[in-house]
């Protein structure tokens, strides 16, 4: 079995799990989802999982994990020191520990608080601007109800926002609130990437917060196809083009930088996997850790800042619905497809519209709703403050519709 962790780290090697909203139902089988804004299911998505028996407190949430189809799971990261003869361009080369002085000033730890799931989820950002734009992967906050940055180069904590993301490419892009003169990290050209070349990871691994953790490697394949899924919920996404190499990543190195030698940032660090007898271990593992290339990372965040919403990137906040919905859609007396509600949030459109249990959504802005997959399509085309019109089937049959305003929700 393959594993692989992203961005956040954990107090345990145990999925974590959480909920959105007004605690779920007791769990007979198959369990509700949360789908709180139209997105991800709940469980669902980067860093959902199971829902918390009403009454109960999820511990600290500090991990992701996914598992990675080329079928190998993650180790500890090894710190380096080493000076490299030579560059594959031709650039003057840096020890280790000079690429590391140079770039940990740029570097940010993201702890993201996930009011609905009673957790935190802690990885890595890096800054692109001196007033605080910062780059990290969705999954990193994916869920956060607010996000604290603490700057590694100044020591300074900071609010942020979230300017928008791509969930499909694994891409967000952050505000510091406040901030300025901030160093910011050296990126290069991911274009001239080499199997065999010689690369540094740098990160908050393990969520610890303090000096950046550092793996070294090597290039071992470029254009990697990877498919990352979420041990709790299952749900899966497709990452391409990925850089993958043997540096030993951590959970909590996810939006890190991968570095050639001449100290330029070649790649984002996303997820990771290990295989061995004993994780954690030097003998007996295999790591392969697996790298967004910085050009195309930088693309996504270009389309970002100039506020270019796309069918993959969504700008600003979240919309949210607010509503827990069934697994099994159209299951009730009466019932046409849909899916079926098993509980709505208060203070949410759905609640404020008098959307309960077992009300069966039909439709959310003229589009038919047959999957949770399809209420979590549409709604990520809206915004907060956005209205839109919901049609559902009542527990007797009787269908009605309404005009919401959607309100904010955690991020996509």
């Amino acid at each position: 079995m393959s594993t692989a962790y992203g961005p956040e780290s954990n107090d345990d090697n145990t999925p974590t799990q959480g909920w959105y909203g007004a605690v779920p139902p007791p769990p007979p089988p198959p369990p509700p989802v949360w789908h709180g804004y139209g997105g991800p299911p709940w469980p669902g998505g980067p860093g959902y999982g199971w829902p918390v028996k009403p009454g109960e407190r999820q511990p600290k949430r500090r991990r992701r994990r996914v598992a990675i189809a080329a079928g190998v799971a993650t180790v500890a990261v090894a710190a380096g020191g080493t000076a490299w003869a030579a560059s594959s361009s031709g650039a003057a080369v840096l020890s280790t520990a000079q690429i590391v002085s140079q770039t940990d000033p740029g570097l940010v730890d993201v702890i993201s608080t996930l009011g609905y799931q009673h957790g935190t989820a802690e990885g890595t950002g890096m800054v692109l601007t001196p007033n605080g734009e910062v780059l990290t992967n969705n999954h990193v906050v994916a869920g956060a109800t607010s996000i604290k940055v603490r700057d590694v180069g100044n020591g300074r904590s900071y609010v942020a926002k979230v300017v928008g993301y791509s969930d499909s490419n694994d891409v967000a892009v952050l505000q510091l609130t406040g901030a300025s003169g901030l160093s910011t990290v050296k990126t290069g050209d991911s274009d001239a990437v080499q199997v065999g070349q010689q690369v540094v990871a740098i990160g908050n691994a393990e969520g610890r917060d303090g000096t950046p953790s550092v793996a070294t490697g090597t290039v071992t394949a470029l254009g990697a196809t990877i498919t990352a899924s979420d041990s709790g919920s299952g749900t899966t996404e497709q990452l391409s083009d990925m850089i993958r190499t043997n540096a030993g990543i951590e959970p909590g190195d996810s939006g890190g930088p991968l570095l050639s030698t001449s100290g330029v940032v070649v790649g984002m660090n996303t997820a990771a996997s290990t295989a061995g007898s004993q994780v954690g271990t030097t003998a007996d593992v295999t790591t392969a850790a697996f790298s967004i290339p910085i050009d195309k990372a930088l693309s996504i965040a270009d389309q970002i800042e100039a506020g270019h919403s796309s069918a993959s990137v969504h700008i600003g906040a979240t919309a949210f619905l607010g509503v827990e919905v069934s697994a099994n859609a159209g299951d009730g007396y009466g019932q046409a497809s849909g899916v079926t509600i098993a509980g709505a949030i208060a203070g949410t459109a759905a609640a404020n519209a008098g959307l309960t249990t077992g009300d069966t959504i039909l439709s959310v802005g003229g589009h038919t709703v047959s999957s949770g997959s399809d209420l979590q399509s549409i709604i990520e085309g809206y915004h907060p403050g956005d209205k839109v019109t919901v049609v559902w089937q009542d527990e007797f049959g009787q269908t009605q519709s309404t005009s919401v305003a959607l309100t904010q929700g955690p991020t996509g």
